[in-house]
């Protein structure tokens, strides 16, 4: 019978011929934690009396969530990530580097065929490169910084295949959010989805990111892209080690199939409380908002900040609303800088934060106050995200972020030249 991307990466990375329902366990490729789940890792060695770490060149550390430090607690988690890397040997620690998932693939620490897990729940966005990237919890962390290994179910695969030709000014951004508001929240939970169509192939590697990265908010255990060339060549000078492209057998059991039409695509919007409250945006267009954010891991790459400044051009962000950037990673920031985008920003009015999560998280550089509205790039809208649980969070794409800072109110960007 034949398998899916995911049976046969946790397959090979088991050793053992498996299949969706089967239990298994894998090999981990490289493990990755940051600065709000690292630190429980940590703890949770040491009341299991520590013990060899399994791989220091393997466990990636990444101080992004809260950069520079906001309070004295930060800044004592971010003392015990050093101290843990410096002792036990740790290769890799990113402090300013940008925004771990970004940074995970920037430096070359996932490839295809591998299993990457992160104390992070959008660890799935490495399934854009054809990688089993999974979010685990800090405790199941800890097993793997000492063993290397982590058992797993292998998961059912839903597959979503897109058709037709994105419309003008709709982004993957919008597909993602329509996904989602069709699926809900738990319609995939503890599957692989996966994405597929002429579309998805033409993609970009940062819009795949993109999708892969809102797989988690319809429960996934990862998003799968099936990799290409463009992958390949994408990691060549990234990855030291040889780089294998994995692939669907032609008689591999999907649990279900989903059709998505893109070319009657519009832009999308998901509304106060739930990633899959989603509306067009004709729905929800003439919204006051006091705030846009501009970033994430989602939204946060060059791509991004460029279709922004394109549109922010020669404008200026509405004076009763605020909008604020944050790159994704340093590289993406200096190339920003390099082609003029964060000069196109300054004269538009926003603020430009260091590379990192920002107020994603709602720990600092542009927390919400209570009633306060915003629209953001991110890829979570829930009560008190991003501040006050009085506040309210509507998500878009990056365009659709530039056109409603410059009217201060969600605007249809296929509404603004």
């Amino acid at each position: 019978m034949g398998k899916t991307i995911s049976e046969k990466i946790l397959s090979e990375n088991s050793g053992e011929d498996v299949y969706a329902g089967d239990y298994t366990t894998a090999s981990i490729e490289t493990a990755m934690a940051q600065d709000g789940t690292a630190p429980l890792t940590i703890k949770a060695i040491e009341e299991m009396d520590g013990g060899e770490i399994w791989g220091p060149n393997k466990i990636i550390l990444v101080i992004d969530h809260t950069v520079p430090s906001a309070s004295v607690g930060t800044s004592s988690m971010h003392k015990l990530m050093r101290e843990f890397a410096e002792e036990e040997n740790i290769e890799n620690l990113y402090y300013g580097e940008g925004i771990c998932h970004q940074i995970m693939v920037e430096k070359g620490h996932v490839r295809p065929g591998t299993v990457v897990v992160g104390a992070d729940s959008h660890t799935c966005t490495y399934g854009a490169l054809g990688a089993f990237g999974t979010g685990i919890g800090s405790t199941e962390m800890a097993r793997v910084f000492l063993s290397g290994k982590l058992w797993f179910k292998v998961p059912e695969t839903l597959k979503f295949e897109i058709e037709g030709e994105m419309p003008e000014k709709t982004t993957a951004k919008d597909l993602a959010l329509k996904i989602v508001g069709k699926i809900g929240n738990d319609g995939a939970t503890y599957k692989a989805v996966e994405y597929s169509g002429d579309p998805i192939e033409k993609m970009s590697i940062g819009e795949r990111m993109t999708l892969s990265n809102l797989a988690v908010e319809m429960g996934a255990k990862t998003g799968i892209i099936e990799p290409d060339d463009k992958v390949r060549k994408f990691l060549e000078e990234k990855v030291k080690e040889k780089i294998e492209l994995v692939e669907n057998d032609e008689d591999a059991k999907f649990e279900d199939t989903f059709y998505f039409d893109s070319e009657s695509l519009e832009p999308q919007i998901a509304c106060p409380h739930q990633v899959d409250n989603v509306k067009p945006i004709s729905e929800v267009e003439g919204q006051d908002i006091d705030q846009i954010f501009l970033g994430t891991c989602t939204n946060g790459r060059f791509e991004d900040l460029k279709a922004a400044a394109e549109i922010l051009n020669g404008e200026k962000v509405d004076p009763n609303t605020r909008m604020i950037i944050n790159a994704a990673s340093k590289d993406i920031y200096l190339k920003a800088m390099q082609e003029g985008l964060i000069g196109t920003f300054i004269k538009a009015g926003c603020v430009i934060n260091n590379p990192g999560c920002g107020p994603c998280a709602g720990s600092h550089q542009g927390i919400l106050a209570p009633q306060e509205i915003c629209l953001s790039t991110a890829n979570r809208n829930f009560k008190g995200r991003m501040g006050s649980e009085q506040a309210e969070i509507y998500l878009g794409s990056p365009i659709t972020a530039a056109a409603s800072a410059i009217n201060g109110k969600i605007t249809d960007p296929r509404e603004v030249d």
